[in-house]
């Protein structure tokens, strides 16, 4: 038997995408169009590879409709599959939970959405699969869900569908928690995993995969974003392949001015890597975050003439892309040559303040204690707020004189302006 199937999550199908009109220039549009674009890849691929089902693993909304309009569409694009005999299996995630999709239509057909009281199994006589899943029922699934899935039936190809933190990923949220060797220990061939919006193979024995989401919305969803595409052939897994669906990448792209003794060579410099970008994205619309760093003598002209300067720039990008790069943001983060050392030995505030932060007695018990303290306090924030890429956190708990240097360095930083943001 040779057949195979779409592994794919995390659509968030017509999301919002709050807070672009607050950059100006955004391609506000493109941007919450590419979601719909991306899944309409995702169809065309499906029928062009001939695939027997897609597996949706959670989220596929990103909460309860405006209107109809998004189910309306969603509708539609199962229509076309089912035209060409292609199933649809879908479970539920903490975005789409049942508790949170206060509007109903009715699915087409083709489209199984599985039950949220405990692992469903639906059988494919036809291809000898077997496809365990369970929605959930609220946003917030604290316990392990994979628990209650039942063994594999030998006799099938198992397929799991879960939506899951696994044992825990930096930057979500903690649901549905596992570990790899509890799915490993259900006998399945194949985990198809929603959640994670990072791309992941967890294993090769069985087949434990995120597929991440099929198009980034912000600047902390980088790189390529797609679904997974699985060939099996005679009760084995042949291939598991990464097919690229997004019609806009977003890229942090660093730029290193150690070597730059003018802003024209900056420029060009810049030039280089943008045209680089542009053709190893083929020329895809492109949300690009400027960060510039390095230790260089010009650093003192990029802090005297910071407007010309981003103007510059954004002319530079808007000359070689074309409308094909949308410059999301421009941080400098550029240091003098004098080194921190030097200021030591000045006599002067600055060199008293470093002094005095360097004679803080480090006290770790205090320190744990208001790591855990605000902790909790993040626990209680909204996850919008939490999820913003300019967000202030404390991501590890201090354990050594570690934290003063780097408040020390902080300090130094804004005081000389060696970062300048906007």
């Amino acid at each position: 038997m040779h057949f195979k199937f779409l592994h794919t999550a995390d659509i968030h199908l017509d999301s919002p995408l709050r807070g672009l009109e607050r950059y100006e220039g955004a391609p506000v549009d493109e941007i919450r169009g590419s979601i719909r674009q991306a899944f309409d890849h995702l169809i065309d691929l499906a029928i062009e590879e001939q695939v027997a089902f897609v597996l949706i693993a959670g989220d596929l909304y990103d909460g309860d409709w405006k209107d109809y309009n998004t189910a309306l569409y969603f509708n539609k694009c199962m229509s076309k599959l089912n035209n060409h005999g292609i199933k649809v299996f879908l479970i539920r995630g903490n975005h789409d939970a049942a508790s949170l999709m206060t509007k109903h239509l009715r699915l087409p057909e083709n489209v199984t959405l599985f039950s949220t009281k405990k692992p469903q199994q639906i059988v494919l006589e036809d291809l000898n699969v077997c496809i365990h899943g369970q929605s959930y029922a609220n946003r917030s699934v604290q316990e392990n869900l994979s628990v209650n899935y039942p063994l594999g039936n030998s006799k099938f190809f198992n397929i799991g569908v879960l939506h899951t933190s696994l044992d825990g990923r930096e930057g979500h949220d903690h649901y549905a928690p596992c570990s790899v060797d509890d799915l490993q220990s259900k006998g399945y061939q194949y985990w198809a995993l929603g959640h994670i919006h990072k791309r992941e193979i967890v294993s090769k024995d069985p087949w434990i995969v995120f597929s991440g989401n099929i198009q980034g919305r912000h600047i902390g969803e980088q790189g390529s974003k797609g679904c997974t595409l699985v060939t099996v052939e005679h009760g084995e897994i042949a291939t598991v392949k990464h097919h690229a669906l997004d019609v806009m990448r977003w890229k942090l792209l660093e730029v290193d001015i150690s070597n730059g003794h003018s802003l024209e060579s900056v420029y060009e410099l810049l030039r280089e890597k943008l045209i680089e970008e542009l053709n190893f994205n083929h020329g895809m619309l492109l949300a690009v975050r400027l960060i510039f760093i390095g230790i260089s003598p010009i650093h003192s002209t990029f802090s005297e003439n910071k407007e010309q300067l981003i103007n510059e720039l954004r002319a530079t990008v808007t000359e070689i892309s074309h409308e094909k790069i949308w410059l999301e943001k421009i941080v400098f983060r550029t240091k003098s040559p004098t080194p921190i050392e030097a200021i030591f030995e000045r006599n002067d505030a600055l060199s008293e303040l470093l002094h005095s932060i360097d004679n803080v007695e480090f006290n770790e018990i205090e320190h744990t204690k208001l790591y855990h303290e605000l902790d909790d306090l993040y626990k209680k924030l909204p996850k919008e707020i939490i999820e913003r890429d300019d967000f202030l956190r404390l991501k590890h708990e201090p354990s050594d004189r570690n934290t003063i240097e780097e408040v020390k360095n902080l300090l130094v930083q804004r005081l000389l302006n060696i970062e300048i943001e906007k």
